[in-house]
């Protein structure tokens, strides 16, 4: 419980994810209601653009907007348009076009007024605000104008949101202004939470739009920024705004009201009433679709960001501000604290069913908290983490109580049926061994489906429940196939591990690196004598071969020589080259060989299991009837059924004897590069 606690402070991905999601949930549940309405949005939406045109329009009509609305006598006006171009529509750019055809109308165009200019007369007549949009990288001007700012600790200003640069409107056009207000927020998981109310242009403080446009109306001439070393605590811009600690304001939602709205095209033509606009904070943007990316809030629907700035204008004029205080971690760890407390005290105490009983309440509890809070005091408090943390103290807890009540059960079995308990698990344990020895040998149907280069067969009968010999086979690239069979010494279940940490250190060896088949059973002498408390050694033949050539390279380390049986029924011996078994001289360097292989030639691999199987009069099966089997059975017929044909002989020959030794077998045959 205890090193669950820091959870609540811990900034990790998923848990902050989790907190958001939860606190995007209250606002869900329970949004907020529009008390007043003190920012109106004149709208360049779809049907402004169907009566005056597309977007971008003439500077003189967006000066023909704003004269329009300033007639109304707003509070101020926040406009979320950049103008950073020259507009391509003004006379001074149409005149070079029209000089060649008719001089004269060239002359009467160059001498009619820049739009620009009208645009920033209309912006210097009235209280307009313009907004900037912040930039990660970039350099700063340093003649753009900025609203002054009052701060009584630099300190405050460590924990907020910086820009490198802003992009502006002309500065024609930006001079013009009465105000410059912040257009940028950054998103969290691609939903706009919260939004700052001071952020950084370089080592400027500046408001956002909303702020600086209620700056302007209010008249001040400079905004102030109160907070102290552990961040910024509230923002004056004639009132004082309470933010978080970075400056930030975690915005409270009303679900989009079309009532904000008044089309620019009803402005432009008279139709919209001077009352509505008048003493109103009036923020002008474009909300026309496909022309701005509308942004996703809590609420789970999407917005146009112009509405965004005024639901945070609507918050601060309704006093409807979401905070999350500085000591909600505390709380929310105290609240762990507490319902892990009884978790732990009563999981022990109590049947499973009351026990998760008590769960559901304590998280209902924690849930139940954390609305009230939202509701009744608009403070955000994280209920999912604490629940989610006591929940997993409850599994914890309840897994141990029921851990520990089988256990005295099965403490009381155990006293009464002690042996047979003890042979039984001892059997399925091997029996469990034997499937997972078994399991870990590749199966040549599973391993080569299509191959039609080579035929491979092979297996592996353990004299006991687990065995030591080992085979494998994979493919080195392309055209190189590996094989190798081994026999551990001893027989049982130690041999059976060693088996298994000898395979899988040749199978590394020969995966990590192309070099000769001695170097890698050099390298897995090494790597095998190291990891041999018993002292155990394998026997082991390992083979390369090139499908393409049928060239094979071998080495053989002390394992029982294989046999090479051609077309014709000649049998031969691989008894080149090798060495003595792995972990028997350390550091010996082993001797590769080759062999050419004929095409539909076979190379058959045993361990000594075959070779020295014994029948009840004690005789062994001995290499010359392994001969005269291979003989038999070699022509014409796959690896799978010499295999078979093998086993049957030795088992017909053994006669229900006991065996004494593992029994393996892997037969190899090359049909040439096509496979055909």
């Amino acid at each position: 419980m205890v090193l669950l606690v820091p959870v609540a402070w811990e900034d990790m991905p998923v848990v902050g994810a989790m907190r958001l999601a939860w606190l995007d949930g209250y606002q869900e549940l329970s949004p907020r209601h529009r008390r007043s309405a003190p920012a109106v949005i004149v709208a360049i939406d779809e049907g402004s653009l169907n009566r005056f045109g597309q977007w971008p329009w003439p500077r003189t009509l967006v000066a023909a907007l704003l004269d329009k609305i300033a007639a109304a006598r707003p509070a101020a006006i926040g406009v979320d348009i950049l103008f950073p171009e020259p507009d391509r529509l003004s006379p001074e750019w149409l005149a070079p076009s029209v000089a060649d055809a008719d001089p004269r109308l060239a002359d009467r165009l160059a001498k009619l007024p820049r739009h620009d200019a009208l645009l920033a007369a209309s912006i210097r007549a009235a209280p307009v605000v313009l907004g900037i949009a912040g930039l990660e990288r970039g350099t700063l001007s340093e003649t753009a104008p900025m609203t002054p700012s009052l701060q009584k600790n630099p300190d405050t200003l460590r924990a907020l949101r910086r820009y490198a640069a802003t992009l502006r409107s002309l500065p024609e056009i930006d001079a013009a202004a009465s105000g410059h207000g912040l257009l940028s927020a950054d998103t969290e998981a691609g939903v706009v939470r919260r939004v700052p109310l001071v952020a950084l242009i370089g080592e400027t403080p500046v408001l956002p739009l909303s702020l600086e446009t209620l700056r302007v109306a209010t008249g001040v001439q400079a905004f102030a920024v109160r907070g102290g070393a552990a961040g910024v605590e509230a923002v004056g811009v004639g009132v004082s705004v309470p933010t978080q600690a970075d400056g930030r304001l975690w915005v409270h939602y009303t679900p989009h009201d079309p009532s904000r709205f008044i089309s620019a095209a009803d402005v432009l033509e008279g139709k919209a009433d001077p009352a509505e606009l008048e003493r109103k904070l009036v923020l002008v943007g474009v909300t026309a679709l496909g022309l701005i990316d509308y942004q996703s809030t809590p609420l789970g629907e999407r917005m146009p960001g112009i509405e965004i700035h005024a639901q945070v204008l609507e918050n601060v004029f309704d006093n409807a501000l979401l905070m999350r205080p500085r000591w909600a971690p505390w709380i929310e760890a105290f609240a762990l604290l507490i319902a892990g407390l009884i978790v732990v005290y009563t999981v022990p105490r109590l049947s499973p069913a009351r026990s998760t009983g008590l769960l559901v309440l304590l998280l209902v509890a924690l849930g139940a908290a954390g609305f009230a809070a939202y509701r009744g005091a608009e403070l955000l408090l994280d209920a999912s983490v604490p629940g989610v943390a006591t929940a997993f103290l409850f599994a914890a807890m309840l897994v141990e109580t029921l851990s520990d009540a089988n256990a005295q059960r099965k403490s009381l079995q155990e006293r009464l049926q002690h042996e047979r308990e003890a042979a039984a698990r001892i059997a399925g344990e091997l029996d469990a061994a034997r499937r997972i020895q078994v399991g870990i040998l590749p199966r040549p149907e599973l391993v080569f489906p299509s191959e039609r280069r080579f035929e491979i067969a092979a297996s592996m009968e353990p004299a006991r429940e687990v065995g030591g010999d080992l085979y494998d086979f994979f493919m080195l690239d392309d055209e190189r196939l590996f094989f190798l069979v081994g026999d551990v010494s001893g027989k049982g279940l130690p041999a059976s591990i060693f088996m298994a940490v000898s395979k899988a250190l040749c199978k590394s060896a020969a995966l990590r690196r192309g070099q000769p088949i001695n170097e890698l059973l050099g390298e897995a002498n090494l790597e095998i004598a190291r990891e041999n408390p018993e002292s155990l050694f394998v026997t082991v033949f390992a083979a390369v071969l090139d499908t393409r050539t049928g060239r094979l390279e071998y080495c053989n380390a002390g394992h029982e020589p294989p046999f090479i049986l051609t077309p014709e029924g000649e049998i031969a011996r691989l008894a080149e080259g090798g060495g003595p078994p792995l972990c028997v001289i350390d550091g010996f360097a082993y001797v590769a060989a080759e062999h050419s292989m004929a095409l539909h030639g076979i190379v058959c691999v045993v361990s000594d299991g075959v070779t020295e199987a014994l029948n009840r009069a004690g005789e062994l099966y001995g290499v010359e009837r392994l001969k005269r089997a291979l003989q038999r059975n070699g022509n014409g017929k796959g690896p799978a059924a010499i295999v078979d044909a093998i086993r049957a002989d030795v088992s017909q020959f053994a006669d229900n004897a006991e065996v004494a030794d593992d029994l393996t077998l892997l037969v190899l045959r090359w049909n040439g590069p096509s496979g055909r």
